[in-house]
């Protein structure tokens, strides 16, 4: 759990069953649903946004914008680390055509986020 007291306001429009429930779920259960939730989304026919969390990672909050999306995350390092999590930083997050036709996810770093940004 992050160190932070204010919780994440859930996005409108979503079931106040699935908030309750995702709400009492810990980060490894969330990161379960995460991906449960992609693939459901692609059962339906609809892309999948093309973020997927890291082991040590915790994406606190992801906002669709035309032509990318802004990813808030933190990251743990190895255990022992005072410091940890370290962050939140925030990301652009493409996807990148090849000649191919193939896409590759693209991260670009865009420095921390300061408190009152978040």
């Amino acid at each position: 759990m992050t160190r932070s007291s204010e919780r994440p306001t859930p996005p409108e429009g979503l079931p106040s069953e699935v908030i309750d429930a995702l709400t009492d779920c810990t980060p490894e259960e969330l990161r379960k649903a995460i991906v449960h939730a992609q693939e459901l989304l692609h059962f339906h026919g609809e892309a999948e946004l093309p973020i997927s969390a890291e082991a040590n990672d915790d994406i606190l909050r992801v906002t669709e914008h035309e032509g990318y999306t802004e990813v808030v995350k933190q990251f743990r390092c190895a255990d022992g680390c005072d410091d940890c999590p370290h962050g939140p930083y925030l990301y652009h997050v493409t996807e990148e055509p090849h000649p191919n036709g193939s896409h590759k996810v693209h991260w670009s770093f865009m420095g921390p986020v300061h408190s009152q940004e978040e």
